[in-house]
């Protein structure tokens, strides 16, 4: 269920209020009564830990960072081919 921020217009009266989604907003100020108590846009209030895609690509708030580049020693292999060459001799044909 999420928590949503609500702040009333005439006496800025705030207070976090945990609604569900299909729920109705509130209307009325819990202090002054009135009906001026109104949804505020937020930052949502969970932090993620870790590493990955949400730690590499948003943390710092600019575009895309370098793709890192790993650069791997060069193993040469050394491959030998053996030609193998037949020699055949055929008997003559016997009369």
């Amino acid at each position: 269920m999420p928590i949503y921020d609500y702040q009333c217009s005439s006496c800025g009266f705030k207070k976090e209020v945990m609604r569900k989604v299909s729920e109705p907003s509130v209307t009325a100020c819990p202090e002054c009564t009135k009906e001026t108590f109104a949804k505020q846009l937020s930052a949502p209030a969970f932090q993620l830990s870790g590493t990955g895609w949400y730690a590499t690509d948003f943390k710092t708030g600019s575009a895309k960072p370098e793709a890192k580049t790993e650069t791997m020693p060069e193993t040469k292999t050394k491959t030998e081919t053996k030609t193998k060459t037949e020699t055949k001799t055929e008997a003559a044909p016997a009369a």
